[in-house]
């Protein structure tokens, strides 16, 4: 076995979590090292964010470029997944230069606590022994299997979902969240013939219904299928696809498909060979490990943050928190505020929230008064043949201070920075409505949404 010099910091895991926690460690001046049992950038470089968000894209110029040509075939695809993949080998790069230049050493393996201060580092036929004095868990999470179809074959998860080499000519999606909204969506531009289930009411649970209208209308418009109130009970795999066996009510009804793709949330990574237990740590009910507002566990020198931890598993939050726990063990005073997190889906249109919805913030017993503007009759938003959606404000009725906004339409991933921005900065209505947004540009729906409240404020209106 191979003894490493100690640590100052040692990160487990190399995600969006664990290399910005590094990189904030080392740049603090503390000796840092990087473990990762996978590839450097972890499953949002490899099979989450980065590689979805590049196929999504590759589906917007297919469809557009399909309506102008006939001879846009499976070849295609083909291409999109080599694009993809292009994308994400240059990501993994990216972080590997950025850790390398920071000083971060990185080690590949599988990290296992020995003691409190000390783990092995298990890789193929190395075994290497590293001390620390603090520790950030950074290790992530999976995709949630359901017991009644496991993955293999032709049900996947959304990590084979992203890698298929070919195009399926059908593709059942079971879960209508925005992971199974978002690859059911890129399949379909494709020409894949999607049917999406969803256990609940209604595809993307936890929006408004007002504000996943457009992207259900799109849905069909894209030749979707959504079936809601259902719930799958079993799958049927022959050699050219499936057989989906479900209930809609008291009724089992069946769905043939190429593949079934299940997406029906992720699972921490808190379990299996870490080795917790050796350090008096244990993960709840749900997987998820308990910390104070600096990411610290009851054990004082080890921190966790990410999918491992309370909130929702988005890879700006793990990021964010990295930071927090890094600069906590420098001890800066840095705590967690949760006020302003973006919430994205890359869907068409794109949905996008941050602070509270006009509901929570109502429950909470705020005073609401909401401004609304659409993208209908914007400039930008003709130009690009893109109108649908709209720009929600929510502020408080006697400040005018902005609790939260969502927007569904186009560019409303980079529109809700600006509108982050105003919450984490205790901005009103009247700020962002006085601010000189440029001219044709999609911004001035943000501009339009805040003249809104200011106006039902000067009339002492709510709604």
């Amino acid at each position: 076995m191979i003894h490493l010099e100690a640590v100052d910091t040692l990160v487990i895991g190399s995600g969006p979590g664990g290399y910005a926690a590094a990189l904030r460690s080392a740049q603090l001046g503390m000796k840092t090292a990087v473990v990762e049992r996978g590839q450097i950038g972890g499953v949002c470089t490899h099979v989450g964010c980065i590689p979805s968000k590049a196929l999504i894209a590759e589906s917007h110029r297919f469809q557009m470029y399909s309506k102008r040509s006939s001879d846009r075939g499976i070849a295609s695809f083909e291409e999109a997944q080599s694009f993809k993949q292009a994308v994400v080998n240059k990501q993994a790069g990216g972080v590997q230069f950025l850790l390398k230049t920071a000083g971060v050493t990185f080690l590949q393996g599988e990290a296992s606590f020995l003691d409190e201060h000390t783990v092995v580092i298990k890789g193929e036929g190395t075994e290497q022994r590293i001390s620390f004095k603090n520790v950030i868990l950074a290790t992530g999470s999976r995709p949630i299997e359901l017991e009644a179809l496991p993955y293999g074959g032709r049900i996947l998860s959304s990590t084979e979902a992203l890698s298929l080499s070919g195009l399926p000519a059908s593709l059942v999606v079971i879960g209508g969240g925005y992971i199974g909204v978002e690859l059911g969506q890129m399949y379909a531009k494709f020409g894949t013939k999607v049917t999406i289930l969803e256990g609940g009411r209604s595809v993307l649970p936890g929006f408004e219904a007002d504000l996943a209208a457009p992207v259900v209308r799109q849905l069909n418009n894209d030749g979707v299928t959504i079936i809601t109130d259902a719930k799958a009970v079993k799958a049927e795999q022959d050699t050219d696809g499936l057989t989906l066996h479900y209930m809609k009510g008291s009724e089992q009804q069946l769905i043939r498909a190429e593949y079934a793709l299940v997406t029906v949330g992720r699972r921490p990574n808190t379990d299996g060979k870490l080795g917790l237990e050796r350090i008096g740590l244990q993960a709840g009910d749900r997987g998820l490990m308990e910390t104070d507002e600096q990411c610290r566990t009851k054990v004082p020198h080890v921190y966790a943050i990410g999918d491992i931890r309370t909130g929702p598993a988005l890879a700006h939050k793990a990021s964010y928190e990295a930071k927090v726990a890094a600069e906590a063990i420098a001890g800066q005073p840095s705590i967690i505020d949760y006020k302003a997190i973006p919430l994205v889906v890359f869907s068409e249109p794109e949905l996008a929230s941050v602070g509270l919805t006009e509901t929570e913030s109502r429950e909470r017993g705020y005073s609401v008064i909401t401004g609304k503007s659409s993208f209908g009759i914007n400039g930008r938003a003709l130009a690009l043949k893109e109108t649908d959606g709209f720009v929600k404000i929510v502020a408080d009725q006697t400040s005018g201070m902005i609790r939260g906004a969502q927007i569904v339409g186009v560019e409303a991933s980079t529109l809700i920075s600006e509108l982050a921005l105003a919450i984490e900065m205790g901005a009103t209505v009247e700020d962002l409505a006085m601010t000189i947004h440029p001219h044709p540009a999609l911004g001035e729906v943000v501009m339009e949404a805040a003249e809104h409240a200011v106006r039902k404020m000067i009339m002492g209106k709510k709604n």
